[in-house]
């Protein structure tokens, strides 16, 4: 999709981070955005941002959503697409953390982040694709992935395994609408590390009903996680990066080159039928 200006863009998790870089970038591009998120004072200032900017008030929509509930995602489509009758660029960006050692996590840890970091993606493929596919124009899918859902990282077994099944909701996303010869795309965005706020904001989001006691492994993890992303690249050179994938078809957005050479050697262990070598939390990705 080479032409944005008057799109129509939808963004979730658009109060801090990628999800606020890149609901400007879109703007300046000339795109309406639909902003959601979970915080409702991030997402109000992340819309002045966009209308200060110079984007009219009337091209910015901001509703607070859930992503991890299917009755939220649907009334945010119904928003959008009741005032703008379409949607060209859909952005599933929010997601929370949980690390620590797979044995030490309850149940509740695996409901949290898998509640927006595959059920947010989940619920807004159902909500927003069948409506794009039906309008029969060019759009393109973004789902915000993660360098820890191509790798396998120590300490970090719940993220890893809520972003290893959103590369897959996102690669069987495209192949479906690639069997059916429909003009949509998507692209996998894997960051890695990016200086962004989930190390700390992320427990702020988890329900009451599923709260557990941090444990030295979890606490560790999120501290070096807070350490690892507070080094890492601005928000804003991802944007530009999705942008560019969006333009040129691209299905994984690697934000860092760091990453290929594990990725061609996690392929031949996997081929070799041996365990891949395991990366270094310092290098691991956020």
């Amino acid at each position: 999709m080479q032409e944005l200006v008057t799109k129509v863009a939808v963004v979730t998790g658009a109060g801090s981070g990628m999800g606020r870089a890149m609901a400007r970038r879109f703007a300046a591009e000339g795109m309406r955005v639909a902003l959601a998120d979970v915080d409702a004072e991030p997402l109000e200032e992340t819309g002045r941002m966009i209308v200060e900017a110079g984007t009219a008030a009337d091209d910015v929509l901001a509703r607070l959503t859930d992503v991890a509930s299917e009755s939220e995602v649907d009334a945010l489509a119904d928003l959008v697409f009741d005032t703008w009758g379409q949607v060209d660029l859909l952005v599933n960006n929010a997601g929370v953390f949980v690390g620590g050692f797979l044995w030490e996590r309850p149940a509740a840890d695996l409901q949290f982040v898998l509640g927006p970091n595959l059920w947010g993606i989940l619920h807004g493929i159902r909500a927003f694709v069948p409506r794009m596919i039906a309008q029969g124009t060019e759009g393109h899918i973004v789902n915000t992935v993660s360098a820890a859902g191509l790798l396998g990282t120590p300490y970090a077994g719940p993220y890893s395994i809520s972003k290893f099944a959103a590369f897959a909701a996102t690669e069987a996303l495209a192949s479906d609408l690639e069997a059916i010869g429909s003009p949509l795309k998507v692209t996998a965005l894997c960051p890695g590390m990016v200086d962004t706020n989930i190390a700390t904001r992320s427990e702020r989001h988890r329900p009451p009903e599923l709260a557990t006691e941090t444990t030295d492994d979890r606490a560790f993890v999120s501290d070096m996680l807070a350490e690892v992303t507070a080094q890492g690249i601005d928000p804003a050179a991802v944007a530009e990066m999705v942008v560019d994938a969006v333009r040129a078809e691209r299905f994984v957005q690697l934000t860092h080159d760091m990453y290929v050479p594990a990725l061609k050697e996690r392929g031949e262990a996997l081929a070799a039928g041996v365990l891949p070598a395991r990366g270094e939390f310092g290098d691991a990705p956020a």
